[in-house]
């Protein structure tokens, strides 16, 4: 049997109307772009423009931030492209399945795991540094024993409980609950921007692309760009190469844009609201990060900056402290959408691969009541918690992202690869200058994968590793596509 058989869009449409794998449609154009905003504002202002600042790019990480947009934004035209006209769960998982085969399905339904599961636990651990700060500010807080730094993260593990609790209730529920949390969220960031706006000195933000520095010890090491330690340059932060380093760790920042394409099966109106979610949560976060980076790096100095909670830290070292507190909760409100949507992504992505049975089946049914895939929300609940708690922090990001840039890639390349298969699809929004737009898309993001460390590939090789070896071993042989290809009929998911 083919490791590039292909499942039809005719059929992958059908599949949405199977009771037991049925979703509501509940979720309009506001709900997808609140759905976006709400994952995308978080680990970048909150937890990640202080870290890439400091130790690559400077007050330049305004333009790394830029750099990282404009590979989302042409990824999000292809998102954009697949989502409206093939309305189903799994996001680039099932886009790839009816453009580039079954094997590459695998591939990235694997990595948008790594991506949204890692991502949740990465951003779990980030909310429970800024909460044990709060709790602290106000009085109560937190003991360190159990809270960020510690061998269990407690405070990070209740929190992932909770939101998983939350998301197993039902989608719209959720989003209620995200509504108000991104209303906060985002005057939080908009006081940051117009309070910080009086502090900043033109001092801290010269020069704006500070000289680029070789790295300690000058030697190749695990967190080496991997470009760097390939091509023999001399390890170095900073400069040009410190601001695409930079762009390819906060392209963390960005990754909510792909999650509301996990979603295109509840929506009532995909066709015209999908775009419009992706497109435009992805500029309005765009405009806010660039200027939270400006505010940051002209209140503090590059080298100065405290990279765990830069924003709160900024605001006392120009003493502001009650500034730093409302910055707190902020985050905290806006780190929780965060966790919250990145959970409902992973457990959509999962739905679809057990609806095709290359994972187990039953863990892709739907609750009579509820409408969402609680089996499968309850386990990766189970699994992030757990990974939130035990993992040191600041592991987590590089993962993340090149999983994300795995899947942009193969995104981008089958949106002309379909174009030419199947002409006759009706496309109610298309990316424009097919094929220059998304092969541009896919160079993009295979640089920007290369200036990721060493270490990080590594770490990448054996996941995908582990995830051939399942693939092979029951995917493969228990795949829906497979069996109907071999017996010539249809099976039931």
């Amino acid at each position: 049997m083919s490791l590039v058989r292909k499942k039809t869009i005719e059929q992958s449409i059908a599949d949405t109307d199977e009771p037991e794998y049925q979703l509501k449609k509940r979720l309009t154009a506001i709900d997808l772009t609140v759905f976006g905003i709400g994952v995308i504002i978080g680990a970048g202002i909150f937890t990640l423009t202080g870290k890439a600042a400091a130790q690559y790019a400077g007050p330049s990480i305004a333009l790394s931030f830029v750099l990282a947009a404009i590979c989302c934004g042409l990824a999000a035209l292809c998102y954009a492209e697949f989502s409206s006209t093939v309305p189903v769960s799994g996001s680039a998982y099932t886009f790839s399945y009816f453009s580039l085969g079954e094997i590459f399905a695998w591939i990235i339904g694997w990595d948008l795991l790594l991506e949204l599961m890692l991502g949740a636990s990465v951003v779990a651990q980030g909310w429970s540094e800024y909460a044990a700060l709060f709790l602290n500010q106000i009085g109560l807080g937190w003991p360190s024993s159990i809270g960020p730094g510690s061998s269990v993260n407690i405070l990070a593990m209740l929190l992932v409980l909770v939101l998983g609790t939350l998301a197993t209730i039902g989608i719209k529920e959720s989003l209620r609950v995200n509504l108000v949390l991104v209303a906060i969220k985002l005057f939080v960031v908009l006081f940051v921007i117009v309070a910080g706006l009086f502090y900043i000195k033109g001092s801290n933000l010269s020069p704006f692309v500070p000289a680029s520095v070789p790295s300690p010890g000058g030697k190749v090491e695990l967190t080496t760009p991997l470009i760097q330690a390939v091509l023999g340059f001399t390890p170095s932060t900073f400069g040009v190469a410190g601001l695409v380093s930079g762009a390819a760790l906060v392209f963390f920042a960005f990754i909510g844009f792909d999650v509301v394409a996990t979603t295109a099966e509840e929506a009532k109106n995909p066709q015209r609201d999908l775009p419009r979610g992706i497109i435009g949560s992805l500029v309005i976060c765009t405009v806010l990060y660039v200027l939270v980076c400006i505010v940051i790096t002209g209140m503090v100095k590059y080298n100065e900056i405290d990279p765990k909670a830069a924003l709160a830290e900024a605001f006392k070292s120009v003493g502001k402290g009650g500034f730093a507190t409302l910055i707190s909760a902020g985050a905290v409100a806006g780190l929780t959408t965060v966790v919250l949507t990145l959970m409902i992504g992973a457990a959509r992505v999962v739905f679809a691969m057990s609806r095709d049975h290359l994972l187990p089946r039953q863990l892709g049914k739907t609750h009579p009541k509820w409408g969402t895939p609680y089996r499968l929300t309850i386990s990766i609940g189970i699994v992030v918690a757990i990974v939130a708690g035990v993992t040191p922090i600041g592991k987590l990001e590089e993962m993340v992202n090149i999983g994300t840039l795995a899947a942009f890639t193969l995104v981008s390349i089958a949106v002309p690869l379909l174009r030419k298969s199947r002409p006759d699809i009706k496309r109610s929004f298309t990316v424009p200058l097919n094929p220059v737009i998304p092969i541009i898309a896919a160079l993009i993001c295979v640089y920007l994968m290369v200036n990721l460390s060493l270490e990080t590939w590594i770490r990448f090789l054996i996941w995908m590793a582990l995830g051939f070896a399942i693939y092979f071993l029951y995917g493969h042989k228990k795949s829906r596509v497979g069996l109907e290809e071999k017996t010539g009929e249809v099976q039931k998911a």
